[in-house]
C-alpha cells in the first residue's frame, strides 16, 4: 500500500508541469448507498458467513460528509488528500436473524485516500463551468460497532484500520467568483475490510459505496 500511495503522488508530480499552482479545499454532503456484501470469519472461535444489506442513512446523525484538499499544479492536473465519512448499517432484517444485535460502521466508515485529479478548467458557460474526474487509493478506518448475540459477548466499539480503499469520481464545478465554486459529483468507493472482534475472532468483507455529492470549494 505504501508503494501504491507513493506511485500515485509521484505520478501526479511527473504529469504536472511547472505552471502556477493553486490550492483548493472542498466540503460536501449528499446521498450515499451501499449494496449488500458478505462477511466471513469467526466469532469467538465459531465460523461465520453472512450477507448484509446495508443502509446508508445519509441524513441521520452523524451525517454522511466529506472534505478534501487538492493541490493543482496547473490548469489540468492536481493531487490531494480526501476523507469521506460514509456509513453502513446492517439492515433490520439481517439483525433479526439473530447473530448480531448491532453490526455497523456509522461514525463512520471513514475512507482516506490520496487522489489524482484531472480537470478541464473553464470548458463551458463562459469559463465558469469545469468538468473533472479523479481517482485515489488509501485506507479504510471505520468506527466499528459490533455486538454479537451470544451470552456474555463483548461489544466491539472503536476505530480500526481495516484494510485498503480505492475511489473513483466525476463531477462538474461552477465558479461563483474567483475563489468560490459549487460542485456536484458522483463517487464510487471500494474497501476491503478485516475487523478484529473483542473477545476473539475476525470478520472480513468488502463495502462498496455509491454517492451523489453537492459541495462548496474555495481556492487559494
Amino acid at each position: 500500500m505504501k508503494k501504491l500511495l507513493g506511485a500515485t503522488a509521484f505520478g501526479a508530480l511527473a504529469i504536472a508541469g511547472p505552471a502556477a499552482a493553486e490550492f483548493e479545499i472542498a466540503i460536501y454532503g449528499g446521498y450515499q448507498t451501499s449494496p449488500h456484501s458478505t462477511f466471513t470469519g469467526d466469532v469467538a472461535g465459531t465460523p461465520y458467513d453472512g450477507t448484509f444489506a446495508w443502509d446508508g442513512k445519509s441524513f441521520t446523525l452523524p451525517p454522511y460528509y466529506g472534505v478534501r484538499g487538492t493541490y493543482w499544479r496547473n490548469d489540468a492536473w492536481g493531487f490531494g488528500l480526501e476523507l469521506t465519512h460514509a456509513k453502513a448499517y446492517a439492515s433490520e432484517a439481517d439483525l433479526a436473524e439473530g447473530d448480531f444485535d448491532r453490526f455497523e460502521f456509522t461514525d463512520g466508515h471513514n475512507i482516506i485516500t490520496l487522489n489524482l485529479h484531472r480537470r478541464w478548467k473553464g470548458l463551458w458557460m463562459d469559463g465558469r463551468m469545469t468538468p473533472y474526474v479523479m481517482g485515489g487509493i488509501g485506507i479504510a478506518m471505520p468506527h466499528v460497532d459490533i455486538q454479537p448475540t451470544y451470552a456474555g459477548a463483548p461489544h466491539t466499539y472503536g476505530y480500526q484500520v481495516t484494510g485498503p480503499a480505492a475511489k473513483l469520481g466525476a463531477g462538474v464545478s461552477y465558479a461563483i467568483n474567483d475563489r468560490f465554486s459549487v460542485f456536484g459529483e458522483y463517487q464510487f468507493s471500494y474497501t476491503d475490510n478485516e475487523v478484529s472482534l473483542d473477545g476473539g475472532g475476525t470478520l472480513s468483507g468488502p463495502i462498496i459505496t455509491n454517492a451523489l455529492n453537492i459541495g462548496l470549494s474555495m481556492a487559494f
